[in-house]
């Protein structure tokens, strides 16, 4: 005989709805970046790949949806701090590890986004924690260790991150954007580190714009953006 229960004998649904709200939050936040806080729920439960029954049994208001994408926002970024200060490695690529997964929860994108919309005390309640302090025992770990210059402070770290992950012009039609950030963040850490420091061994990750690819790739964005007028 089939049972729908698994060999931990939690529901199967359980986890299916579980898998099913994280698929939500994650084309929610991507469409949200794309489109806005406006964008048709439609759009959403098409990139999540449930029904639109479903995204609106797991949020009945656009609200919901709202809190729900800020909370898994706040809470992944203070787990990715809270792993980062486990790591008993360098204390700077440490810090450079936890600003990369920073950077792809498109922090600076959706939240100005969202916390125009709902309180910002009601979506930490959710998280169970702050990231600051985390975030902020990352940067005086890697300063006690000599490797970063002393003059650094907790903005450095934070308005980087949400300046990286704010959209080119041409948001969804720039492919290369990601990759382009994550390149810029490493050349950015790398110059945190204190005068008279070993010559950075970062390989750096992304494709090198150039002149002539820039000029191509400002071609490309302008042309999108007149075949839109």
């Amino acid at each position: 005989m089939s049972t729908d229960l698994p060999t931990d004998g939690a529901p199967r649904m359980r986890a299916d709805a579980r898998r099913n709200r994280e698929q939500i939050l994650h084309a929610a936040r991507q469409v949200f970046v794309d489109e806005g806080p406006d964008a048709p729920l439609d759009e959403i439960a098409r990139r999540a790949g449930v029904g639109i029954a479903t995204l609106y049994r797991r949020f009945p208001q656009r609200a919901d949806l709202f809190r729900g994408v800020a909370t898994e926002v706040l809470a992944a970024l203070t787990e990715a701090a809270r792993e980062a200060i486990a790591d008993e490695g360098d204390p700077v690529e440490a810090l450079r590890v936890f600003m990369h997964r920073a950077l792809d929860l498109k922090l600076g994108s959706v939240m100005p986004l969202l916390l125009g919309r709902i309180s910002l005390d009601e979506v930490l309640d959710g998280v169970g924690g702050d990231a600051v302090d985390p975030i902020d025992e990352l940067l005086v770990r890697a300063q006690a260790a000599g490797q970063l210059r002393p003059d650094v402070v907790f903005g450095d770290i934070t308005m980087m991150i949400m300046r990286l992950s704010r959209p080119l012009p041409g948001g969804g039609r720039v492919p290369e954007d990601d990759a382009l950030a994550h390149r810029h963040l490493d050349v950015y850490v790398d110059g945190l580190r204190p005068s008279g420091s070993p010559r950075p061994t970062t390989m750096l990750s992304g494709p090198a714009v150039d002149a002539p690819a820039f000029k191509r790739l400002r071609e490309r964005v302008l042309g999108d953006a007149r075949a839109d007028d």
